[in-house]
């Protein structure tokens, strides 16, 4: 499990983020403090991988204490949650080392898509103690052509990359367990309508391997299932 702590000084939005953390498997919420220097008195006391870190707060700000853990060269990651939109914040976070960052008011998708994001590059961390140029691609969720250059495929009319990488972090989610269109729409939120055409978007990648079950009434019914070891095929897509 993931052990995050959420630094966030309004309680309003600390409950909003830690609701937020609980709908994803695979972290766990250890503690939320209010400010930077709580936190630091946490990262003394508790293993701590991950920090959701608002930062406008009282005494040591948000980037202060994202300097002070990089000068410490605490092992922790960190993912910005604030309303600081300034170039200049952004820049010096990214700087610092944080692995995204979010601008209030997000969406649960974007909060989704950057935990499922972060977790996705741990596990693959883990799973090897060394990466060729492909894996690290794929860590990126980007593929580079042979000058590396980043390319990012166009998706077909009607897609957008948002809702592909919310799909596509759902699907993951189903940890190779067979779902319906039905099942999947209502997890995403999209009309079944919708989550057809990015299914057949995926099945046709051949990230998905897809079985047709013929009833005595009607039509057939389609169920799905993640082929984990096909995913880089989307990964210029994202």
């Amino acid at each position: 499990m993931i052990k995050v702590m959420i630094v966030e000084d309004d309680p309003m939005v600390r409950e909003f983020n830690k609701h937020y953390l609980q709908q994803m498997n695979g972290f766990q919420h250890i503690t939320s403090v209010s400010n930077g220097d709580e936190a630091i008195d946490v990262l003394q006391k508790e293993p701590i991988d991950l920090i959701l870190l608002d930062i406008y707060m009282p005494g040591m700000n948000g980037l202060q204490l994202l300097e002070t853990i990089r000068l410490r060269d605490q092992a922790v990651d960190v993912i910005v949650i604030t309303a600081a939109s300034d170039i200049v914040s952004v820049k010096k976070a990214l700087r610092l080392g944080a692995v995204d960052y979010l601008i209030k008011p997000f969406e649960f998708a974007r909060f989704q898509a950057a935990l499922s994001t972060y977790r996705e590059e741990v596990n693959l961390m883990q799973s090897q103690n060394q990466m060729s140029q492909e894996e690290l691609d794929k860590l990126l969720f980007h593929t580079a052509d042979a000058k590396g250059n980043v390319e990012v495929a166009d998706l077909p009319k009607g897609l957008t990359r948002n809702t592909l990488q919310l799909v596509y972090n759902c699907v993951d989610d189903m940890k190779g367990k067979s779902f319906t269109t039905e099942e999947l729409s209502a997890q995403v939120g999209i009309s079944r309508v919708s989550m057809r055409k990015y299914l057949q978007f995926l099945s046709e990648a051949g990230v998905l391997d897809v079985e047709i079950c013929y009833g005595f009434i009607g039509r057939p019914s389609y169920t799905y299932r993640f082929l984990p070891d096909k995913v880089s095929r989307i990964h210029r897509y994202l």
